[in-house]
């Protein structure tokens, strides 16, 4: 397990709390491309030699920080119904992952992950939230499509948008990612089910 992925606890997760709050006040105060781990070690109140030995660099702690942001804060909403569901998280996903915030944290994020932990944790938050979506629909007794498959027709083509193409990229975008892997109908497409 790399470094960025440990969760500590005592001293080491306030100092974790600490250094990446300073990070995140000082980018808006200053810019984060003036940032300097001396700057952020005297803001939080640590010595540079504890970012260092804790993240290596810069760049590592931006990507540490990064991941942290772009964790989901609440569970998705549940609107009574899968495409509600599914659609609702998608257009959601875009809009925060195709702001100029979202874009810098997936560029942090992945920048400062020599080992790809960071890329497999920002997956696995995507991963656990069309999980609860998935759960809460088989529950109501719907059919629905497995995870892997939502990752392959909805996330993987929104990400790579986001990257790579954000010229027109809007919800209408995402609505017809969902549509395609849960058919038109809301029914699901020939795609491996749960």
């Amino acid at each position: 397990m790399s470094r960025q992925m440990v969760r500590p606890g005592g001293r080491s997760a306030r100092v974790q709390a600490s250094v990446h709050a300073a990070v995140r006040e000082l980018a808006s105060e200053v810019g984060r491309d003036a940032l300097t781990v001396p700057m952020i070690a005297q803001h939080a109140g640590v010595t540079p030699s504890t970012i260092y030995r804790r993240w290596g660099d810069l760049q590592e702690l931006l990507s540490d920080v990064a991941v942290e942001r772009l964790r989901p804060e609440t569970a998705p909403g549940d609107h009574g119904a899968l495409p509600a569901d599914l659609t609702a998280w998608a257009e959601q996903f875009l809009d925060e992952m195709s702001s100029p915030a979202g874009r810098a944290y997936i560029r942090d994020a992945l920048l400062g992950d020599p080992d790809g932990s960071n890329a497999g944790q920002c997956s696995a938050y995507a991963a656990e939230q069309i999980d609860v979506i998935l759960t809460r629909a088989t529950e109501r007794g719907e059919k629905t499509p497995d995870v892997e498959t939502v990752i392959d027709g909805v996330v993987a083509p929104l990400m790579y948008r986001i990257l790579f193409r954000p010229d027109g990229l809007d919800a209408a975008y995402a609505r017809r990612l969902v549509t395609a892997v849960l058919g038109p109908t809301g029914a699901i497409s020939s795609r491996t089910c749960r």
